[in-house]
């Protein structure tokens, strides 16, 4: 019994810190977006619900990927059958299709909250938060952090 709560107790640490990490990568976007875009309050009353709903979509279907998708790669690519093939690359596409569908309502919903030189001033700002947060991971995993 010692030994499960001893598990449990790790166990809820290590989920809290991921949930931190994660919490902290979001305040990170949110800043650098906000940032980058130069949003007046009026807008960013109306910006953040709508873009918030679309990152909750697209996070929603990055899971899809990684449990569908990832999950059975990870015994290898020679290990699947055409059939089993075929089904994964259908099923990719349709969630690429899906992010598609989000991103498109997005910027039918942001058009008449930001100009369209903000909406892609977005794009590039989602863009260079990616590269710095690879940027940053690959740092950590050589053990340079800074």
């Amino acid at each position: 019994m010692k030994a499960f709560f001893y598990l449990f107790l790790v166990f809820t640490v290590s989920l809290s810190a991921q949930e931190r990490g994660r919490e902290k990568i979001k305040a990170l976007k949110t800043a650098m977006i906000t940032n980058q875009l130069d949003l007046s309050s009026q807008e960013a009353e109306k910006f953040w619900p709508i873009y918030n709903e679309y990152d909750q979509k697209m996070d929603a279907v990055r899971k899809k990927e990684r449990s569908e998708i990832y999950h059975k790669l990870r015994s290898g690519v020679d290990n699947l059958s055409d059939t089993e093939a075929d089904a994964l690359i259908a099923r990719s596409m349709e969630l690429k299709a899906q992010e598609l569908t989000y991103r498109q309502a997005l910027i039918k919903n942001l058009r008449g909250v930001i100009s369209s030189k903000k909406i892609i001033k977005l794009t590039k700002a989602e863009e260079d938060f990616k590269r710095k947060l690879l940027e940053e991971f690959r740092k950590r995993k050589r053990g340079q952090r800074p």
